[in-house]
C-alpha cells in the first residue's frame, strides 16, 4: 500500500548534479534554490545528495544510488531536484525511477518544470511522461519491424527466424527484479535473447 505524503512535515532528499559538459556550472547554484524551496514548504532536509562530474545518461551514480537507498529505507518522503534532467537524461530511466518512488510513497518535485507530485497537477504531469515513454517504446518496436522488413525486401539473410519479443514485458519483469534466466524462462526464450533485448533497450 502506498503511503500518503502529508504536506508540511516531510523529510526531503535534495539531489543536485553537474556533468563534465556543464562548463562553468556549480551544484551550489542548484542547492541554493532547492534549500529555499524546501524551507518555504516547511520541509526538513534529510540530506543533500550531490554528483559532481557525472553524466545524466549514467544510471548508476554514487549520490543518486544513496538517495534511492534512503527512499527504500523510508528515510525520505520527498525527492527534490532543480531540473528534471538533473535526475537523468534518459526518459526510460526517469520513468523507472519515478515509478519506483511512487510505489514507495515518495513524492517527487522538479523545481523549474514545476512538477510537484504532492499536487494533483504534478501527478498528471507524471502520467503524461509515462505516456510519452510508452509512445517511445512503441516507436522503437515499429522501427525494428520496419528495418527487418526492409532487409527482407533487399534479399538479406537474417539468420534464424526472429522471435517476437515483448519489449514492455521484458522491461517489466526486469524492473520487478527478475534475473535474465528467470525472464527467459517466463517468456520461453533464450537467456541470450533476453540479454540482447535489454542491451538494445538501453542503447
Amino acid at each position: 500500500m502506498e503511503r500518503i505524503v502529508k504536506p508540511g512535515s516531510n523529510r526531503v532528499g535534495i539531489y543536485a548534479r553537474v556533468s563534465t559538459t556543464d562548463k562553468g556550472q556549480d551544484t551550489e547554484l542548484q542547492l541554493k534554490d532547492l534549500r529555499a524551496f524546501a524551507h518555504a514548504r516547511g520541509w526538513q532536509i534529510h540530506e543533500e545528495y550531490v554528483d559532481e562530474g557525472m553524466s545524466g545518461m549514467l544510471t548508476k551514480r554514487p549520490a543518486l544510488d544513496r538517495l534511492l537507498t534512503a527512499c527504500r529505507h523510508r528515510q525520505i518522503d520527498v525527492v527534490l531536484v532543480w531540473r528534471l534532467d538533473r535526475l537523468g537524461r534518459s526518459l526510460k530511466h526517469l520513468i523507472m525511477m519515478l515509478d519506483e518512488l511512487k510505489s514507495l510513497g515518495v513524492a517527487f518535485v522538479a523545481l523549474h518544470e514545476q512538477i510537484d507530485c504532492t499536487t494533483p497537477t504534478g501527478q498528471l504531469m507524471l502520467h503524461l511522461l509515462g505516456a510519452f515513454a510508452e509512445f517511445e517504446r512503441a516507436l522503437i518496436r515499429e522501427r525494428v519491424k520496419a528495418g527487418l522488413a526492409h532487409a527482407r525486401t533487399k534479399g538479406r539473410r537474417l539468420g534464424r527466424p526472429c522471435l517476437e519479443i515483448d519489449l514492455a514485458r521484458v522491461e517489466s519483469l526486469r524492473k520487478d527484479g527478475r534475473s535474465i534466466r528467470q525472464i527467459a524462462h517466463t517468456l520461453k526464450i533464450s537467456p541470450a535473447s533476453v540479454h540482447k533485448t535489454l542491451n538494445f533497450m538501453a542503447s
